[in-house]
């Protein structure tokens, strides 16, 4: 590996091994579901000690590639985009911890998002997608007094939304950005009082679901979140 002085840098024994098994996941050649070799193959295979085996293989984990089971065979994981963003969890946190401004960034970013998801929503929403929603609507009607539980149905809301576009990197995206934003900046636990307009809004935007009406879905989306930036005010991580 060359750095930027153009110095030959020797990969750790661990990283190369890494590096093979990444390639043979991307490749197919371990495939999702597959039982990983065993350490004493993939010893052999690459002429390494069991330290750099063991070493690679954690890593493979804590990137979500394999599953290791003690007292069982690891397997290798089905690559979605969850696990993708998954990785970049911990950042993003810190970076909205640390940069009180970087709330304002994703607050448009998700405005951005759920305008064009409500719009693709509308045009694929089936029966069985809007009646999903309703129940979804009545779980956070339920939660009201319950501000924790209230936020979380939020979320579960906004994420199915997207679920039904049938796009995994929208549904992911939207279901991380949720989190990361009630997580440490949260909007409803400041809406004293403006629960119940949450719930009409959000009942609003079904019924537009149902008809699949787009334009007057992303209206109503629209001033949704709107109405939500209006009243959404910074707080400190907890």
């Amino acid at each position: 590996m060359d750095d930027s002085d153009g110095k030959i840098i020797r990969m750790k024994l661990s990283d190369q091994v890494f590096e093979r098994l990444r390639e043979l996941v991307a490749s197919g050649e371990l495939a999702a579901g597959d039982v990983v070799p065993s350490e004493r193959v993939l010893m052999e295979r690459f002429g390494v000690g069991r330290p750099a085996v063991r070493e690679a293989l954690q890593a493979m984990q804590s990137k979500g590639l394999i599953t290791i089971t003690h007292g069982g065979r690891s397997r290798v994981n089905a690559l979605t985009a969850g696990i993708a963003f998954n990785q970049v969890d911990d950042i993003a946190k810190l970076l909205l911890s640390s940069e009180p401004s970087n709330v304002d960034h994703l607050k448009q970013v998700r405005h951005l998002l759920e305008l064009g998801t409500v719009r693709i929503a509308a045009q694929k929403c089936r029966a069985a997608d809007a009646d999903a929603l309703v129940t979804l609507i009545e779980k956070q009607r339920a939660d009201l007094g319950n501000a924790e539980a209230f936020m979380k149905s939020d979320i579960a809301f906004h994420t199915r939304l997207a679920l039904i576009t049938a796009n995994p990197l929208i549904h992911s995206i939207t279901e991380m950005m949720l989190t990361w934003l009630f997580e440490y900046h949260s909007s409803l636990l400041l809406w004293s009082g403006q629960e119940q307009k949450t719930l009409d809004e959000h009942v609003a935007i079904v019924n537009f679901l149902r008809a699949n009406d787009d334009e007057g879905a992303v209206r109503a989306m629209d001033d949704h979140l709107n109405r939500a930036n209006s009243r959404f005010t910074s707080s400190p991580a907890r």
